[in-house]
């Protein structure tokens, strides 16, 4: 890492990407602006263009050792996949030569039967498509061209996140510039949305987590005590980053900056072990392919000091998981952020109907945003005073809160500087930013010129959530369109729409704490969905209005959202199949059998102090009292969980399955805990089987 101080990060940056420069060098001028154009645009491209692009690609490629190419897609399992091909071609002689054409740039043929469809495909229906996203740049990673591609099957099903992705982006461009042009702006051609998500993970040293089965098999600890010092005294939060997790954060910055990542700041986060990546923004579907790649890259530079990064949400019991802040954005092709407050009427009335547009969206699609972060290990952390509750809601500040009730209400407005003023939308003063605190239990906050969705887990992909928030507001857009297009009045139409939506849909704002008890009760007087769990959530995917929502825009197929529901109710039930193996495992083959050496050690020391005339206070028998008592427990707690596991395969249906797995699996995998955690306190630690959460959280 030395290296890192002498190296021009500049010239690093990007070193390893088909960017634009490299495009400009080494394209000719006509194909470059041909391909720019299919870009910018949206458009096929030519199959002529695509040969060149192709050789140009693979000869920059080369030159920086790359052997293979390969598709690099994302299917349903979250992360991403690729199938790698040489570009070597076989010539007279027995020789070979370097070659890729413009149809093995544009479409691959990976088998789509072994992925996750929710039904849709059978195993015999092996055949799958991959097309290029010429709008995300192709890389290279560990001697291989990394092309970004859709995925989908034979009949055309999508069988991945990214298709939808873009379907959702090109849905949210089209309605905004409906609504752009009712404001007399003519110069924007797309409007994208645009993501920064800050990433947070877990450190640990491979050597402990070599010898823990439940991290292995589960990326999470299923038995642990806690340590006697945890995150209680708030100075791992910002504090002095340790030089081997410095070391591994110069090297992952190097990484990530290579593949034109924009990886900006770095810190410790509250929980000992936890740390926080996070990058500049950029367009969502180039958000989101970073975000994979980052998230690959976490795990692989890792392993080159000696540690193992743990993404999943909940890695230790009694310390704060982990999440990633979506921050999620609206911007036209020109650079003008939409959801920025204005310094005119006429540009604070446009903010304030996409403002509507996100409060309205929030509202009725409250069940989507909850099921976009939804899973097993997410279901630790939602609602658990560490991170966003599980009912969704809005954080506008104070300020910005007093301009909407102004305007619902029509009553008289006074900032915190300026006399009060008469308020309507097409007379309105200027907005103040940056005037409230951030309130970081709110699970979708507003930040000045963005929304902060606090929700997701630290091992999502960011592509679920946001196509549910670019379809919902896409929805309500179209919606104002509509209304505001056939206006006799355009300025009385916007005036009574705005102060429609903020009426109807104030119920979705709440500035207050979000981790108090009393918010449940409110939210549910206010009609408010709390969906406490990931099998709660998943039958609203398929509501009507879920489903109408995304025919409309052409996201999904209602075959296509059914199949989705399958497969994370599938991902949910087998996660916590696999957790509670893993216990039941490490309970019978470990912690038993290390209970019962310690007993005996205890009893064979008493035993000899019996020989030697010692009668009185022997310790030894008050622990080994403790000790068969809690291992007992264990024992039967055990037996009760096995059995719970062996009713399972009577149960047929995906949410039946996930609804039994969470009712009655995991309700007995956290009784099972109790007498396990119990014994660890009083065993003696070189009979423990496993390292403690004291050299998890501090081994490093």
């Amino acid at each position: 890492m030395d290296g890192l101080k002498h190296m021009n990060i500049p010239e690093m940056f990007g070193s390893m990407v088909f960017n634009e420069n490299v495009m400009k060098e080494r394209l000719p001028k006509d194909i470059y602006k041909a391909l720019k154009k299919t870009i910018d645009e949206s458009r096929a491209l030519d199959p002529a263009v695509a040969n060149v692009v192709a050789n140009a690609m693979k000869d920059w490629a080369v030159s920086k050792g790359a052997t293979h190419y390969t598709h690099w897609f994302q299917p349903m399992t979250g992360i991403t996949a690729e199938k790698h091909d040489s570009f070597i071609s076989p010539t007279e002689g027995g020789n070979v030569i370097m070659e890729f054409s413009g149809k093995e740039l544009i479409k691959g043929e990976p088998d789509a039967s072994s992925f996750p469809s929710g039904g849709i495909r059978s195993t015999f229906e092996a055949r799958g498509y991959t097309a290029w996203d010429p709008t995300s740049y192709a890389f290279i990673k560990d001697g291989t061209l990394c092309i970004p591609t859709a995925f989908c099957s034979y009949s055309g099903e999508i069988l991945d996140k990214k298709t939808p992705l873009l379907r959702s982006m090109d849905a949210i461009s089209k309605q905004a510039l409906r609504i752009l042009r009712l404001f007399g702006n003519k110069d924007a051609k797309r409007v994208n949305t645009t993501v920064g998500p800050e990433q947070e993970y877990f450190l640990v040293d491979k050597q402990y987590y070599d010898a823990r089965p439940d991290l292995q098999y589960t990326g999470r600890t299923l038995f642990g005590a806690m340590p006697p010092k945890g995150q209680e005294m708030e100075d791992h939060y910002f504090g002095t980053i340790k030089p081997r997790v410095s070391a591994y954060m110069k090297e992952l910055d190097e990484e990530l900056w290579k593949l034109g990542i924009l990886a900006k700041t770095k810190h410790n986060e509250v929980a000992p072990a936890q740390h926080e990546l996070a990058p500049i923004f950029t367009t969502t579907n180039i958000a989101t392919d970073h975000n994979q790649l980052t998230m690959e890259m976490m795990k692989k530079v890792a392993g080159r000091h000696g540690l193992v990064c743990l993404l999943h949400e909940k890695p230790f019991d009694g310390v704060n998981g982990s999440g990633k802040h979506n921050n999620w954005s609206v911007s036209t092709d020109t650079g003008e952020n939409l959801l920025e407050p204005g310094s005119s009427p006429r540009e604070n009335a446009q903010f304030l109907l996409f403002l509507a547009a996100v409060i309205k969206a929030v509202d009725e699609y409250q069940d989507l945003l909850r099921i976009s972060v939804a899973n097993a290990g997410n279901d630790h952390r939602l609602g658990a005073n560490e991170a966003p509750p599980a009912i969704v809601s809005m954080y506008v500040g104070d300020e910005l809160e007093a301009v909407l009730k102004a305007i619902e209400t029509g009553a008289v407005y006074k900032d915190r500087v300026k006399e009060k003023m008469e308020i309507g939308v097409c007379a309105l003063p200027p907005i103040p930013k940056d005037t409230s605190d951030r309130n970081r239990t709110s699970p979708f906050a507003f930040t000045g010129n963005k929304f902060e969705f606090r929700m997701l887990g630290s091992s999502f992909s960011i592509a679920c959530t946001n196509i549910m928030i670019n379809t919902a507001v896409a929805e309500e857009l179209r919606q104002f369109a509509d209304e505001l297009e056939d206006a006799a009045d355009f300025n009385d139409a916007l005036n009574a729409l705005i102060k429609r939506v903020i009426k109807d849909h104030k119920r979705i704002i709440f500035n207050g704490n979000g981790y108090d008890d009393s918010w449940v009760k409110e939210a549910e007087k206010r009609g408010l969905m709390n969906l406490k769990s990931t099998p709660d959530a998943m039958p609203h995917y398929t509501d009507a209005k879920n489903i109408e929502l995304f025919k409309r825009h052409d996201i999904y197929t209602e075959a296509e959202l059914n199949s989705r529901e399958e497969i994370l109710l599938e991902e949910y039930y087998k996660t916590i199949n696999i957790e509670a193996l893993t216990m039941a495992d490490m309970a019978r083959k470990q912690i038993i059998p290390a209970v019962i050496s310690y007993t005996k050690e205890l009893a064979d020391a008493a035993m000899a102090k019996k020989a030697l005339g010692i009668q009185a206070d022997l310790v030894e028998v008050s622990i080994i009292e403790k000790l068969s008592a809690l291992n007992a427990s264990l024992a039967a707690k055990l037996d009760k969980l096995e059995q719970a596991l062996k009713a399972a395969a009577g149960k047929e249906g995906a949410q039946d399955l996930a609804n039994y797995y969470h009712d009655v699996v995991f309700a007995a995998m956290n009784e099972l805990r109790v007498p396990a955690d119990e014994l660890e306190m009083l065993t003696a630690e070189k009979y423990w089987p496993f390292p403690t959460y004291g050299k998890l959280l501090y081994g490093v």
